[in-house]
């Protein structure tokens, strides 16, 4: 827990004061009400509107933990079935990635609200509007790049209750068979996960990328491969980290990190 602690410290510092952490679902963007013109845009709405008309390709150089990123895309807050963690995190600009892996992403969302209706999913850190150094990542640094939250269930029920904790949801700790430590009926949903990664992966292909490295803690490979589509996802010979450090291993049980590739 201590390396955790340090961890959300960082995440908070460089992150800075500027936004809320979510609180409840209330904060969604609710899309184009009726009265927009006079409806006062919220502060991360106003964000996304500077944003949203971007167009071109983006061009990520270097590596994801030596690199840059050119004309980003910054993501959504939140659709139909995702949202984005933490206000503080996305008004200071840690939401940005490739336009490419952005394009793959919500496809693969577009996927899971019809296989998986009713199911909600969030995302987590990416990239800088530039690249370079996020601290404390040691990746994230030309968007490719983004940690993706890992879907719960309470006694077999999908459950988003802890999905709305802002930057304190990279401080949750998971026993080694998937029990969350602190309420041992809430559990990882890891057929969800293996699903997610084998659409992720789909729309990745058409997109012209591919999924280079998936960061999660290593002792739940098992669990997420002894699932239906853990086993297909096992085939396809995506690498899922077998080796990591203490750190870097306790950090990735709330969310599984995944790494793209230009193909």
């Amino acid at each position: 827990m201590c390396m955790k602690l340090f961890f959300l410290f960082s995440v908070v510092l460089f992150a800075s004061s500027c936004g809320e952490t979510i609180t409840s679902q209330e904060t969604y963007i609710s899309g184009n009400p009726e009265n927009e013109d006079t409806l006062k845009l919220s502060a991360v709405e106003e964000h996304y509107l500077k944003y949203k008309n971007r167009t071109g390709e983006s061009k990520s150089t270097g590596t994801v933990s030596n690199g840059k990123l050119e004309n980003g895309y910054l993501f959504p807050f939140s659709g139909p079935n995702f949202h984005y963690f933490d206000t503080t995190s996305y008004l200071n600009n840690r939401a940005f990635v490739n336009g490419l892996v952005l394009k793959a992403t919500l496809q693969a969302y577009e996927m899971l609200e019809t296989q998986l209706p009713g199911r909600n999913f969030g995302i987590m850190e990416c990239s800088n509007e530039h690249g370079g150094e996020i601290s404390p990542h040691r990746t994230h640094r030309n968007g490719l790049s983004i940690d993706f939250m890992t879907p719960l269930l309470h006694d077999n029920v999908p459950y988003t209750e802890l999905d709305f904790a802002g930057a304190v949801h990279y401080l949750m700790d998971f026993e080694n068979n998937g029990h969350y430590k602190d309420d041992p009926s809430v559990t990882i949903d890891f057929e969800t996960v293996a699903h997610h990664l084998l659409l992720l992966n789909d729309a990745a292909s058409k997109n012209g990328l591919k999924i280079a490295k998936v960061i999660w803690k290593t002792e739940l490979r098992d669990e997420l491969f002894a699932t239906p589509s853990g086993k297909k996802l096992q085939a396809t010979g995506i690498y899922i980290t077998t080796n990591l450090t203490p750190l870097i291993n306790s950090l990735h049980d709330d969310h599984y990190h995944v790494d793209f590739e230009l193909r």
